[in-house]
Order: structure tokens, then sequence, then C-alpha cells
């Protein structure tokens, strides 16, 4: 099983369905970002999901050990990555539930063919254009920048591989929710429920979850705000207990 971690990477606790996860930490390694998104996305008993630029494989491993879905696939473009997530699939034993795809998120449907999945997650690029600092590491910089696909990209490519009434799970940051919502709308993705995060009470979110439905009806849910921290600093009760939820089932 050592075989399966190499030189120079990490192997992660995720404290989360005894799982774990390997990462290289000079590539991009997930943040709490995910966490969150795999705990506010849902995947019911019999239901499929996929995981757009998936990167190391961290969202569908969360999810298979927080929910009763039938299978779970992830895609990313960078085979480095999907490497990676396909070794910490292996080593976590769900070969049988998880199956990892190296390849374009803007030919997605062609890949698994339309209205193949229930439920659709995403923790795509934030920045556009020359937002934020570039950095010289490819990995990194692809994934927090729209180099290989753009916002619009994600969601006709979601809407394409989400059954009807299929549900859309997704992270992001506020500066870019009219821009979320009006794209969503465009391709008859209808948000559903919102929720910001903010690292402490009395400061602006620094991260917004949305749900949305394949051709749902126009009516949104905006949820209580999620705070990330505690006057002292510490995760709250709240954050807590998302990066210890296990399958009630198990």
């Amino acid at each position: 099983m050592e075989s399966l971690i190499r030189e120079g990477e990490r192997l992660d606790d995720l404290q989360t369905g005894g799982y774990y996860l390997i990462q290289d930490p000079e590539q991009f390694c997930f943040g709490i970002d995910a966490v969150l998104l795999s705990s506010f996305a849902k995947v019911k008993k019999g239901e499929r999901a996929l995981d757009l630029g998936t990167g190391t494989g961290i969202i569908p491993i969360l999810l298979e050990a927080k929910n009763e879905g039938i299978s779970y696939a992830g895609l990313e473009i960078q085979e480095a990555s999907a490497d990676m997530a396909r070794r910490s699939v292996r080593y976590n034993h769900l070969e049988e539930k998880i199956e990892i795809t190296t390849g374009d998120m803007k030919e997605a449907a062609k890949i698994y063919g339309a209205a193949s999945f229930e439920v659709v997650t995403v923790n795509p690029p934030y920045m556009i254009g020359a937002h934020g600092v570039k950095n010289v590491n490819d990995a990194k910089y692809i994934a927090r920048h729209e180099v290989c696909c753009t916002l619009r990209d994600v969601l006709e490519q979601s809407a394409k591989l989400l059954k009807e009434k299929g549900r859309f799970y997704m992270v992001h940051r506020p500066f870019r929710l009219p821009e979320i919502l009006k794209t969503m709308c465009e391709c008859r993705i209808e948000p559903k429920r919102m929720r910001l995060v903010h690292s402490y009470i009395g400061k602006e979110p620094s991260m917004v979850l949305i749900e949305g439905l394949r051709n749902g009806r126009p009516r949104m849910q905006v949820e209580a705000p999620l705070i990330v921290y505690g006057e002292d600093g510490q995760y709250t009760e709240e954050v807590l207990e998302m990066y210890g939820e296990m399958k009630k089932f198990r």
C-alpha cells in the first residue's frame, strides 16, 4: 500500500469515514472550501454524483463518506492531480464507488453523456483575468484562475450532465454572485439555496455555497450565515461537525 505514496507526497487523515488523501505540498492542496461544499451537497441513496475539476479527489471521497449515493465520479484536466486522486481511491479501497477520469471540463458532457447524473458538484477557479496574484506554479494557477474553463463553461456543462430536476452544488466567491446567479438562470439551473460563509462574525463573507436545480421553479432559500471561527480563533462547533461527519449507516 505504501507504494501508492510517492516521494515528496504526504498522506492526510480526512478524519471522516476512516479515509486518507494523498497530496503533494508543492501542488494545489484542498482547503476548507472543499470540506464545506461536501457538507452542503447532498447525494441521496441510489444517486450518481460527478465532481467537476476534482483535483486530487477530495470532494468525491468526502461525499462518499457522508452520503449513500450509488457512485461518485471526478473529472480533472491535470494528469498529475488525477493520478493522485486515483491512488487515493485505491488507498481507501473505493474503486467500486469512485472513478476518476482525466479530461477537459468543457468536454464533460461528451465524456460522460448527457443527463448522466443526479448531482454535480464543483469548486471552480474563483479568479478571472488579472484578479488575484498570478502563481508561477501551473497547478496552483490553473486551480485558482479561469485558465482552462470559465464559469459559463462550468454551468453549461453541468446543465447538460444533470438529469431533469438534478441538483447542482458550487462554492465560490461572493463578489461574483451577480454573475453566478444570472448565468445559472441562463443555463436553466435555477438557484434554490444559498449560504454565505464568514470567517468571523462581523466580517464580510469570504465564500458562498449555492445549490441549483435543473429546470427548477424560481424560488431561493437563503440560509443563516456559516461562521468558520469563534472569538478564540478556533473552528466553530458547526465547522468541527463538518470535519467529523460520519455515515450514520456505517
